[in-house]
C-alpha cells in the first residue's frame, strides 16, 4: 500500500493520479442486444470473467463447468449464472459454450492442476538460473490445448526470451509469459480487504469499470492514500462496484454548498451522507444542524425544506 501521503488534502487530486487506472476507455454495455440465457463464466485461475451463450441443446445449471473459448485458448470455466444485465462487455466479448464437462474432463483438470504445481517449481528454479526479476504469480495448463501460461509480475521490464527456450524445451508445449500488474495480482491471489471481506476484483463476478478519483470524491472520502487504496496499492475496487449507487442517490439530495432558508435563518450544507439520508447546515446565527434528507422536496426547481 503507498505511504506517500500523510494527512488528508483537499484540493491536490493530481498528486493521487499514481493511484488511478490507466484505463479510461469503459465499455458500456446499457445498449447490448443479446439472446437470453446470457451465462456468467469464470476462470479459476485468473479469477477473470467472462459472458457465454449455449446451443439450444446445453442444458446448462449454476455451478457447472464448461469448455468455452477464452482469450488464452480453449479452456474450462465454471458457471456462475445466468446475467440479465451484462456490465462493461461488448457484442464481440460474448463467446459461445463448445459443451458440457463430464467426469472424464474433471479428471483431466485434477491432473493438470498436479502438473501446473511441478511447472510452478521448474519455472522458479529456471528464474534463478537466469537471474530474472521476476515474481512467479500462478501457472496454468490450458484444458483443450497443448499451452502453459505463467502470470508473473515484475517492477521492469523482463527480457525472457532464453527463460521461454528452456521451459519449451522441459514441458514441450507453447509457452506463454504474461506480465500483470499489482491489480491483476491482487484479483488472482485474492486476500481480505480492510473492510473484512475478500477483494472485489477477486471476489466481484461483475467487470468493473476504471477506478479514479472523482469517484472517492463523490463518495465523501478521505483523499488520503492511506484509506482510498487497497493491498496492492491501487484505488480500492469497491469505489467503482459503490459510485452508480452514489451517484443515483445524491440526485435525489440537495448539493453540499447550497444555501437555504430555514427558520428565519440563512443556512449552507455543508454534508451529506447518501447512506444514512442526513444532511448537515451551518446557520448565519451559528446554529449547526443535522437533518433528515427527508424533508427535503423540490418547488419550482429549488431545494426546501419543511
Amino acid at each position: 500500500m503507498s505511504d506517500i501521503f500523510e494527512s488528508d488534502i483537499d484540493d491536490e487530486a493530481e498528486n493521487l493520479s499514481a493511484l488511478e487506472d490507466n484505463d479510461t476507455d469503459v465499455t458500456e454495455s446499457e445498449n447490448l442486444v443479446f439472446d437470453y440465457p446470457l451465462y456468467n463464466l469464470k476462470l479459476a485461475y485468473s479469477s477473470e470473467t467472462l459472458y457465454a451463450k449455449a446451443p439450444d441443446k446445453l442444458n446448462i445449471k449454476t455451478g457447472d463447468y464448461v469448455i468455452a473459448p477464452t482469450r488464452y485458448g480453449k479452456d474450462m470455466a465454471q458457471v456462475l449464472g445466468t446475467s440479465k444485465k451484462p456490465i462493461g462487455i461488448k457484442q464481440a466479448d460474448i463467446v459461445t459454450i463448445d459443451r458440457k464437462a463430464n467426469d472424464n474432463d474433471l479428471k483431466k483438470l485434477n491432473d493438470l492442476k498436479q502438473k501446473e504445481k511441478n511447472a510452478f517449481k521448474v519455472f522458479k528454479e529456471k528464474v534463478a538460473i537466469h537471474k530474472l526479476d521476476m515474481k512467479l504469480i500462478e501457472t496454468h495448463f490450458l484444458f483443450d490445448e497443448p499451452k502453459a501460461l505463467f502470470f508473473f509480475s515484475s517492477d521492469n521490464r523482463v527480457d525472457f526470451r532464453e527463460l521461454v527456450k528452456d521451459l519449451v524445451s522441459v514441458f514441450k508445449i507453447r509457452i506463454e509469459l504474461r506480465q500483470i500488474g499489482v491489480r491483476d495480482e491482487s484479483r488472482i491471489t485474492g486476500g481480505l480487504g480492510v473492510c473484512g471481506r475478500p477483494f472485489c476484483c477477486h471476489g466481484v463476478s461483475d467487470k468493473l469499470r476504471p477506478v479514479s478519483i472523482k469517484m472517492a470524491k463523490d463518495q465523501n472520502l478521505s483523499l488520503n492514500s492511506m484509506k482510498i487504496s487497497g493491498q496492492c496499492g491501487r484505488l480500492l475496487c469497491c469505489l467503482s462496484y459503490e459510485y452508480d449507487w452514489y451517484n443515483e442517490a445524491r440526485k435525489k439530495l440537495p448539493s453540499e454548498g447550497l444555501r437555504i432558508f430555514y427558520d428565519g435563518t440563512d443556512f449552507k450544507i455543508t454534508e451529506v451522507n447518501p447512506l444514512t439520508s442526513m444532511v448537515k447546515m451551518m446557520g448565519e446565527d451559528g446554529r449547526l444542524l443535522e437533518v433528515n434528507a427527508k424533508r427535503f422536496y423540490k418547488d419550482n426547481n429549488r431545494w426546501k425544506i419543511n
